[in-house]
């Protein structure tokens, strides 16, 4: 079955759009009968890359932003610090409220239920945006921060490290995850790689890509022993590297974006919700011996403590796997054992999700994708 391309003007036909636009198709729809739900997997080519703009209006307000709250970080005590971003975070609320939040509001409804303030979840959103690029110029000027950061889980990942085979940690896009996530896992002794792709950051215009990101790469990249840039030409080359690095007993971090990869899941969430879930962990566990996990960081209190959550890891029941270690010594997707890990996944997701919703940067949209007008998720930042 195939999709309609995403957001494909009348203008678009005479100019070539800066966004990519993507032929999306249903692969396959497989049933778990422990479960008994379908996972539905898709593919997702690009039709036309788009073409790389140079400078754009958001542009010039995330230079401001990011020069205003290095001031902040080097000036003010850390007290100061969420005050400022709340009332920093209200600016542009009218055309926040018009453009994002109608489409916020359906979605987590739809997870959540109709019972939740959906207009206070999205207002908490905007805040905790403000309070991540607050994190970043923290991590630059201000060097007597110290937050507490507790990490849970990590008993887990050690045991899973003494069998050999490497572990994954499948990370959700909250707020905190971009940076206090890989600080956790940092701080913690484990040397992690991290999947990424080369638009990370604030802007994929030219100068964005210049002058915007480079800061929060370089932020992260103090706390991983390496980042894996995605490739979208050459993703067989990515994969060896990832399968190398598993094979020396690395620990691969890959957060829950489907916008780089070539393939991706959609399960139902919540009370009538959908998600879409990145296939490549699944693709990895199911492949081999190596440990899946779900990694979770939530902002306890701003600025002063946090809590990264490592989950049990996931393992589907032996009985209702049905495959053979052959299928994957020749390297053959095993599709129905994918599926049950993006089950287990989407588990671990509504469980965070209802700790701390207002920190979910990305949220699918409440009808399926094959229902769907417009491009998939909620919400501008991607984190990696």
């Amino acid at each position: 079955m195939r999709l309609s391309r995403f957001t494909k003007s009348r203008k678009a036909a005479r100019k070539q759009p800066s966004a990519a636009s993507f032929r999306t198709e249903i692969i396959a729809d497989v049933f778990v009968p422990e479960d008994a739900e379908d996972v539905r997997f898709f593919s997702r080519k690009v039709v036309n890359p788009g073409r790389l703009r140079r400078f754009s209006t958001r542009d010039l307000r995330e230079s401001l932003v990011a020069l205003f709250y290095l001031a902040v970080a080097a000036a003010l005590p850390v007290r100061w610090w969420a005050p400022i971003c709340g009332w920093a975070s209200r600016f542009r609320l009218k055309r926040h409220m018009r453009k994002e939040f109608p489409g916020y509001a359906a979605a987590t409804r739809a997870v959540l239920g109709d019972g939740i303030d959906a207009r206070k979840l999205f207002e908490a959103l905007l805040a905790a945006r403000h309070r991540r690029r607050m994190q970043l110029a923290a991590h630059l000027v201000a060097r007597r921060w110290a937050p507490t950061i507790r990490l849970e889980g990590l008993d887990g990942l050690q045991a899973a490290l003494q069998r050999g085979h490497g572990a994954i940690l499948w990370c959700d896009q909250f707020t905190a995850q971009t940076m206090i996530g890989k600080r956790a896992i940092y701080e913690a002794g484990i040397e992690a790689h991290q999947v990424s792709v080369d638009t990370h950051g604030m802007s994929e215009t030219a100068f964005g890509l210049r002058f915007l990101n480079p800061p929060m790469v370089h932020v992260e990249n103090r706390f991983l022993k390496s980042r894996i840039v995605f490739d979208r030409d050459d993703a067989y080359q990515v994969t060896i590297r990832i399968q190398k690095m598993l094979k020396q007993n690395g620990v691969v971090m890959m957060t829950n974006t489907i916008h780089a990869g070539s393939t991706f899941t959609e399960t139902a969430l919540g009370e009538s919700g959908w998600t879409h879930l990145a296939s490549a962990p699944a693709n990895f566990a199911a492949r081999g011996k190596t440990a899946l996990f779900a990694m979770s960081t939530f902002e306890m209190v701003p600025f002063r403590q946090y809590r990264a959550v490592l989950s049990p890891e996931l393992v589907p029941a032996v009985t209702a796997v049905d495959t053979t270690r052959d299928g994957a010594k020749n390297g053959a997707k095993n599709i129905a054992l994918q599926a049950r890990y993006a089950l287990l996944k989407r588990d671990r997701l509504m469980q965070a999700l209802k700790q701390c919703p207002e920190q979910m940067m990305s949220w699918s949209r409440h009808e399926r994708l094959t229902e769907a007008q417009d491009s998939i998720g909620i919400g501008a930042e991607e984190g990696s």
